[in-house]
Parts: C-alpha cells; structure tokens; sequence
C-alpha cells in the first residue's frame, strides 16, 4: 500500500438533495463526480481542513457538522483516506476552481452520476438519507 493521504469532504444537502462537483479536465480523477474538499495540512484537524478547503475549492464558507464515513481506497497515484462530513454553507455562493461543473442532484440522479471510486460508500450512505 503506498502512503496514505488523509483527505475530507464536504456533504452539502438541501430540498432532498445533494451538492455534486465534477473534476475539471487537467486534474486527477478528471471527469469523475466528487464531495468538494481536500487535504489536511500538518496541525490541523479534519474540520478545520474542511472548512479550509471549501472556502478555497468553492469560494464559500460553510459549518463542518456531523461525520458521515472514512473510507480508504488504494488508487494507482495514492491510497486516498476519506473522511466526509454533512456541512451547511453559511455564507456565498459555490464558485468552480477545481471542478468544471456542479449539480444540486437528487438520490436517482446521485446514482447516475460516475463518482471517484472513494467516494462511492459516502454517495451511498447520503443517498439513502435523501
């Protein structure tokens, strides 16, 4: 297994749906669906990360609340631990840096969507919920 990355992810949900992002072509996992977030930085903890990362992916702020999952999954660049949490965006607008599109997507349309592979077991659980 190569070094583990610790990395979070932003859950955003409203009207029975939930906030889908599309990595930009030029990025790793380009094409593939996501939950917004990033790496964590020595000394930092995931929500901090978190709240970190979505202001600079998505131009917003946003409250870090409950955990939803940790996943590890071993991709040929890195094995990628993934953390995700619901969050609620407090302030602005989602604005693209990272990702070409976004869509607010409902649980049938979640489905649909090919999501990066760490991903996956987090879309289940929310889906489920939606």
């Amino acid at each position: 297994m190569s070094n583990i990355i610790r990395v979070v992810a932003a859950v955003f949900c409203r009207d029975n749906k939930v906030l889908a992002c599309r990595k930009a072509p030029g990025t790793s996992l380009a094409g593939y669906w996501e939950f917004p977030g990033g790496k964590i930085e020595s000394g930092e903890t995931p929500e901090q990360a978190l709240a970190r990362e979505i202001t600079e992916e998505l131009s917003i702020t946003a409250h870090v609340g409950k955990k939803i999952t940790t996943t590890t999954y071993e991709y040929s660049f890195a094995t990628i631990e993934l953390t995700t949490y619901y969050c609620d965006i407090t302030q602005g607008s989602p604005q693209l840096s990272d990702h070409d599109e976004t869509r607010w997507v409902t649980a049938d349309q979640a489905r649909e969507l090919m999501w990066a592979p760490a991903d996956i077991p987090a879309v289940e659980l929310v889906v489920q919920s939606l």
